[in-house]
């Protein structure tokens, strides 16, 4: 989640980026294309490579590529706490293949504007944030919403509140909708060595003692209707903290439980031979997941 943590707690997805996750953009994704003219009277929906764009009197680092298709969505990827798009840029690069597809730097990540200092952000400063780059990129077309980590958990809070837009959601291991509750439950206040880590980072993080100053509450699953959800879950990531490692799988694996509550067409699925970083370890999973809900919502227009 954030990178802030990774080196008390390397191969814990709850509270940080697992350490050497980041991948670097190649020279086609990574260029910076912020000088660079629109050809449609679009803005932003016909440029590739990456530039700034004003969102919500912000400047925003955003990558685009791929073409547009009149029969398909924009996929929309979201990366994790602590990661720049960059992280997200082999799976972009797959997915542009055949569709069009962008990403972002949410505030304090990457090359996009800070928070305002000793400002706080939430779900709804991220949600309109995230608007505002939708109406730039995508205009009316429909979106397909795919996040990994505390990305998934920021598309999943936006997706029922925005279904006139969001006709598709893929969540690559998530955090989980109690995250706060379900820590402070699983690893108790006087437990020690790497598991008081584990337990003191993911509650800071979760108050916003991390780059995007970003508070990540606790709170209900909203649903969003029917519309396609894939969820993909770890195989394993705790096993630097034997003492409590079974019981923080079962917390994490009913978190993602929980958000099978988005639709009545969500699936959950293992990423067999993956940790936290399902679209590194497993990129074919995190590609075919991405691919099946971007066709199923091309077929239903």
């Amino acid at each position: 989640m954030f990178r802030t943590l990774a080196k008390a707690t390397a191969a814990i997805a709850v509270v940080c980026a697992v350490a050497g996750a980041g991948l670097v953009l190649n020279e086609e994704y990574g260029k910076d294309d912020s000088d660079a003219k629109d050809t449609t009277a679009s803005a932003g929906a016909s440029f590739t490579g990456t530039k700034k764009i004003d969102a919500d009197g912000h400047k925003v680092n955003v990558s685009c590529s791929g073409h547009w298709d009149a029969d398909r969505p924009l996929v929309m990827l979201m990366a994790g706490g602590g990661e720049g798009l960059d992280n997200m840029a082999a799976l972009q690069k797959s997915l542009s293949k055949t569709d069009r597809v962008c990403s972002y730097d949410r505030l304090g990540e990457g090359r996009s504007d800070k928070p305002a200092k000793d400002e706080l952000q939430t779900v709804n400063d991220t949600s309109v944030l995230l608007t505002a780059l939708l109406d730039h990129l995508a205009g009316d077309r429909p979106v397909v919403l795919a996040g990994h980590s505390l990305g998934g958990y920021i598309a999943a809070r936006y997706t029922p509140d925005h279904t006139d837009r969001v006709k598709g959601l893929v969540l690559l291991d998530a955090t989980v909708p109690h995250l706060t509750r379900d820590m402070k439950r699983t690893i108790p206040a006087d437990a020690t060595g790497p598991a008081t880590q584990v337990r003191d980072g993911a509650l800071a993080a979760n108050e916003g003692q991390n780059p995007e100053q970003f508070v990540i509450a606790d709170g209900p699953v909203h649903s969003a209707g029917d519309i396609p959800v894939e969820i993909l879950k770890h195989e394993s990531q705790y096993a630097a903290v034997p003492e409590y490692g079974p019981a923080l799988e079962k917390m994490w694996a009913k978190g993602q439980q929980e958000w099978r509550q988005l639709s009545t067409a969500a699936e959950l699925t293992t990423a067999k031979g993956s940790g936290h970083y399902i679209h590194t370890d497993r990129p074919d999973l995190a590609l075919e997941a991405v691919q099946s809900v971007t066709d199923r919502v091309a077929d239903a227009r």
